[in-house]
Parts: C-alpha cells; structure tokens; sequence
C-alpha cells in the first residue's frame, strides 16, 4: 500500500533570495565623455569671433548714425552727398531769401552744427539778396563765432544772387584763401545800405487826407510817407546811411584783404553796383568760379580729409520737417494767413529802416530768408 510522501522543500539559492528581498534598481549608466574634436573647437572659435565682429560693427553703426537722433523737432538732417557711413561731416549751411531777421531757420542751422562734434568743416551756401542791417550783422557774427569756435575751414558757395547782406554774411569766411566760390551765373556785390523811403504827401493833398499824428519830437516821425522831408530830415537820414556803410565796407575789408591794399578797387566793388561772377571776380569779391562740389572740395582740403575718396566724408544739410497733412494744407494755410501778411507787409513799408538789400521793395515782395 502506498502512501503519498510531503514534498521536501527544494532549497532556494542565496543569490535568489538577496535578489527578491533587494528593492529594484535600474542599471546605471555610465557616460564617458570624449575629448572636443580639432573641428567643432575650430567651429566654436568661428562662431564666437563671428559674434564679437557682429557687436563690433553695431557697435560702429551706432556711432556713425547716432548724429541723426534728433533732439530740436523744428530741423532735421539730410545727406547731401557722401557716405552715409562716415563718420567725419562737412555741414552745409544754407542761406537763402531776404535777411530779415537773425532768429531764423538760418540761426537754427548754425546752433545745430555747433553742437555737432563730427562736423569738421562748414560750406556756406547763400542765395539772397540781403536784408536787414541787424539781421544781416546777427548772422554774420554768429557764423565767424561758430568757425572760431569749433576751429573748422569755412568756405562759401555763392547760388544764383548773393548780393548787399548776402554777401554781408559771405565775409564770415574771414581771409582764408580761395574761400569764396560763385557759379558762373551768379549775381553779386550790391555792397551797400538803403532806407526805402516814399514821399505820399502830395497824394495825400490832391485827396484832401491829414496826417494828425501826434509826436513827442521834432524827428519821431522821421522817413513818414505822410509827409515830405526837409533838409535836416535827410541829412539825419543819410548820416545813418553812411555809418552803417562804412560798417560794411569794414567788413569787407577784414574778409578781402587783398581788396583792402586797392583803394581805388575798393571804391569801384562798394558803388553799390550789382556784378556778374566774372566781374565780381576780376575785382576780387570772389575767389573761384564754382559749383557747391567744388566748394566741399575745398573744405574738405582745408580740413586735412581725404579729398579723393567722396566714401570718407558725410556732406550733411538741414531742413525744416514738413507732415503730409500740413504739405496738403499749405496752400490753405498761406490763405487764410494773406490778411495778416499784408498787414505785416504794410506796416514794414511804413517803418523806416536800413538794409543791405538787391530791391525798390524790400518788406512788399521777398520772402523772409528759410
């Protein structure tokens, strides 16, 4: 009779049990990390020098263009010719339209070149016929401070007239050599003063009108249409004539003084006379027949620039910012602005004053210098 036997447990090995017991672990890793080939090192070192070469050249844009941030919304700066990456500037001034006052877009020009430290050498280009004694003198003393000052060349580029105060203010340049260009059809000279004056009084008569104005001196109502002259009026009238005349021949004489030694030169250039540019510079008003290239050459030259590659200087010139909507609007605007510029025109024509002025009418029919 068989009897079933218990199984024996069969022994486990040690190894097992360590095993089950153990918490479960993943396998580590081990990563051995090989040396950077020759290549990606030569890679790395082009990238980074890339970079640095970028930053660098940013860093030069930055610079070369930073003069155009502009800080005064009433002007704004243009390239005239040249680089417009250089850095070094040759700033045109332009002068153009009666003189008659000296707080103008003119004078914004000159304050925005002396805060300029890249500017390097300064082309006066002037196309007017003159203007007012204090508005001609306030220009032309602040142009030689503003040369003085910042220690550049001026020269002067003459445009199609350049006459009385227009050339008033060319004498800026001082006595530098070959300074003072005219293109071949420019008209200039015109070196004298004028006190426009009318006499209506007859007119006035025939109209049975009266003039009752009320005066506190026997000359307060001097140079008067309303009235005729006697001969104490115009000889206090033309002595102010002559003073500011020899003023201007003064002038003359400090910026031409080649001019100055010829006396008997000087007195035919100050007849007041108008002259061509072959004229003008037989008489020596002028130095160089010329276009306003040939002007910024000179400056150039004066200024120690390379005068050979155009690529090395940024030629820079000002202008008045115009919006669209006030281009569409001009004509209106100068419309609805007549009756105040007539009134304005009129009570100039009234008001006695001296000019260094081209004209018959000085305040009636030129436009005021822009």
């Amino acid at each position: 009779m068989s009897t079933d036997q218990p199984s024996q447990p069969q022994p486990v090995p040690t190894a097992q049990v360590v095993a089950a017991q153990a918490p479960h672990r993943e396998p580590r890793r081990i990563i051995l990390e090989q040396p950077m080939a020759f290549g990606r090192k030569l890679a790395m070192f082009g990238l980074l020098t890339a970079l640095g070469i970028s930053v660098m050249f940013n860093l030069g844009l930055f610079a070369a263009f930073g003069s155009y941030v502009n800080d005064d919304p009433s002007i704004t700066e243009h390239l005239h010719s040249g680089s417009a990456m250089a850095r070094d500037k040759i700033a045109v001034i332009r002068v153009r339209g009666a003189i008659m006052e000296g707080e103008g877009f003119a004078k914004r020009q000159i304050d925005r070149v002396a805060k300029d430290d890249a500017v390097k050498g300064i082309v006066l280009r002037v196309d007017s016929p003159g203007g007012t004694v204090a508005a001609s003198h306030y220009l032309y003393h602040h142009l030689k401070q503003l040369a003085e000052e910042k220690q550049v060349p001026m020269v002067v580029s003459m445009g199609s007239l350049a006459a009385s105060g227009g050339y008033y203010i060319s004498m800026a340049v001082g006595d530098a050599e070959d300074a003072i260009f005219a293109e071949p059809t420019t008209w200039t000279g015109s070196i004298g003063v004028i006190i426009p004056n009318y006499d209506l009084s007859a007119l006035m008569e025939q109209w049975n009108i009266e003039d009752r104005s009320f005066t506190s001196g026997p000359y307060k109502q001097l140079g008067t249409p309303t009235r005729a002259m006697d001969d104490d009026d115009k000889a206090v009238m033309q002595a102010l004539v002559d003073e500011s005349f020899e003023d201007f021949k003064d002038i003359v004489k400090s910026g031409r003084p080649k001019l100055a030694e010829d006396e008997a030169t000087l007195a035919k250039a100050t007849t007041g006379q108008i002259f061509t540019a072959k004229q003008a510079l037989e008489l020596g008003l002028v130095d160089k027949l010329g276009f306003i290239e040939d002007a910024v050459a000179r400056v150039k030259d004066l200024a120690g620039l390379d005068t050979d590659n155009d690529d090395a200087v940024r030629v820079v010139e000002y202008r008045r910012p115009r919006g669209l909507l006030e281009t569409a609007l001009s004509g209106q605007a100068q419309a609805l602005s007549a009756p105040q510029w007539q009134l304005e025109s009129l009570l100039n024509l009234a008001t006695p004053r001296a000019y260094y002025l081209f004209t018959t009418v000085p305040a009636l029919a030129i436009g005021q210098a822009r």
